[in-house]
């Protein structure tokens, strides 16, 4: 296998926009958003596709419906009908989309959409009455007649600027139509049976695609999965209430003798461990995607509704409001967690609804990030403490973050960055750089030598949030391998960094183990009862 080898920055444009500083999931990430769940991006993958003989191609993987409770019945979670969900692909660097799949829900009723209704009373009395939940009986790949509910959706997919380019269907090859289907969510074990009779029905609906004006066919599914990401998520946002270092000598080993009072990894510290989401995922061939780039693709997740939403004060199901208006970007997911722990509470929503073109407005918070000086205030007096030390600063001193700056905004040269460099805020994957198998993968990507994951794109076993608290508080200051060998980048200096070569942790752990290995990759959802 070829080897690549990170080529030092010796300038980075300083025009450059907001930073990704921070990455993990993004989960009620905005005061708009919060109350309005179907729209809101909680994570977003691109990656190689590792999958045994799919090393051609690139998935993009968006999901929506954050903290999803597995027995949420009895409606579930369903996607918003008046909603557009994007995933934009920007194949040169210059921050504007190239190529954007557009995916529009509809939902219907069993029994052609009159709903499936029981007969009720005596013989001559009897009404026939609708039955209240979205299944009467066993449902399976083969016979989904007891299904009271469906959701099907269209792909559509623009060249160019999405308002102003040229759209086009994608066509689902197994139909001949341009409609997909969306399986039920997990209700539990007796709607569905066993997590393999599960997997078996919600299999029968990843779908072979025809992309307008690509030879070879891609691949389409949505649907519920196991949420992928893992995070200390409520301690870390009261205040980070655990010393956030890792307590053994090495992840995992159980022996308690790292940094004293520091934080292990076990599977209790992660609060999504029992959550699922709703993906959207599909698989294309890199070579349509490229363009006449350099191989680097930049890629984001966006949800749109219509400006106007007028509430019918009688409701039905086919009628609950009526919508008009342009279609209004409402969520906006690249890199996860930079809205949550990167931009500022009264910007938030402003972010949320801006394009990567335009985030030069948000550049103080990362040429100065506020996460690194929040845990200083919250931590520097324990750590002196504790280690006897006198140490002025736990936060970086080089500023403007230049790290930052190259590592998550403009990619780094040689492995993630574009034809065109562009500071904005989206992951940037590298199409020539071979994908991994999963069993070979590291959890720290190109932080733990492994080139093809992240921050160049990212996957679903990458431990995202352990890699960003690293990075945000000095990693690049200090060496990291490359090829096996322990390199310093040239971005800044040990001492600019004085804990920026601490294992910091969340301490819940993730990996690819935790994943599937193939399209779509995230594992089943749990089920709703067993």
């Amino acid at each position: 296998m070829k080897k690549y080898k990170l080529t030092l920055i010796a300038s980075v444009i300083m025009s450059a926009t907001l930073s990704q500083a921070v990455t993990a999931s993004s989960h009620r990430e905005a005061p708009n958003v919060t109350r309005m769940p179907t729209i809101d991006s909680t994570d977003f993958y691109s990656f190689n596709s590792y999958e045994a003989g799919r090393g051609e191609y690139v998935t993009l993987i968006a999901n929506y419906i954050p903290l999803q409770d597995a027995y949420g019945g009895p409606n579930y979670f369903a996607m918003d009908p008046a909603a557009t969900y994007d995933i934009h692909i920007d194949s040169d660097g210059d921050a504007v989309e190239d190529i954007t799949f557009s995916f529009n829900f509809s939902q219907m009723l069993g029994n052609d959409n009159a709903g499936i209704a029981l007969m009720v009373g005596p013989e001559g009395e009897q009404k026939s009455v609708g039955v209240p939940l979205k299944n009467v009986g066993k449902i399976t790949a083969d016979n989904q007649g007891a299904a009271n509910f469906s959701e099907k959706y269209t792909v559509k997919m623009t060249s160019g600027p999405m308002r102003t380019g040229t759209t086009a269907d994608v066509t689902n090859m197994d139909t001949g139509g341009t409609n997909f289907r969306k399986p039920l969510d997990y209700i539990g074990t007796k709607s569905f049976g066993s997590a393999a009779e599960y997997k078996t029905y919600a299999d029968s609906f990843v779908y072979s695609a025809a992309i307008p004006g690509c030879d070879a066919p891609a691949k389409v599914f949505v649907g519920q999965r196991k949420d992928a990401f893992t995070v200390n998520l409520g301690k870390v946002f009261d205040l980070v209430n655990f010393v956030p270092v890792e307590g053994d000598s090495a992840r995992g080993n159980g022996d308690g003798e790292g940094f004293p009072g520091g934080i292990t990894q076990s599977s209790m510290n992660d609060d999504l461990a029992d959550k699922n989401v709703t993906s959207i995922a599909i698989e294309v061939p890199k070579s349509c995607l490229i363009g006449e780039g350099n191989g680097v693709i930049g890629s984001w997740t966006s949800a749109s509704l219509p400006q106007a939403r007028i509430l019918n004060p009688n409701a039905s199901f086919d009628s609950t409001e009526v919508n008009g208006g342009a279609m209004t970007q409402v969520s906006r997911l690249g890199s996860p967690l930079v809205n949550e722990l990167v931009i500022g509470l009264a910007d938030k929503d402003k972010f949320s609804t801006s394009h990567p073109s335009n985030d030069g407005q948000f550049i103080d918070y990362v040429t100065h990030p506020t996460l690194p000086e929040l845990l200083n205030i919250l931590f520097k007096d324990a750590v002196n403490t504790r280690l006897g030390a006198d140490l002025e600063t736990l936060a970086p001193t080089n500023f403007p973050r230049t790290d930052l700056i190259a590592a998550f905004l403009t990619g780094v040269e040689g492995v993630n960055q574009q034809s065109i460099v562009t500071g904005s805020e989206m992951l940037r994957l590298s199409t020539i750089i071979p994908a991994k198998p999963a069993s070979e993968q590291s959890a720290f990507g190109v932080a733990g030598d492994d080139l093809a994951g992240f921050p160049n794109g990212r996957r679903p076993g990458d431990d995202v949030v352990d890699i960003a608290l690293r990075v945000v508080m000095g990693a690049l200051c200090h060496d990291i391998p490359v090829n096996g060998v322990p390199t310093n980048l040239g971005f800044c200096a040990p001492e600019d960094a004085s804990v920026g070569n601490a294992a910091f942790t969340d301490g819940a752990p993730s990996d690819a183990s935790m994943t599937g290995t193939s399209f779509p990759y995230l594992a089943m959802p749990l089920p709703g009862s067993e």
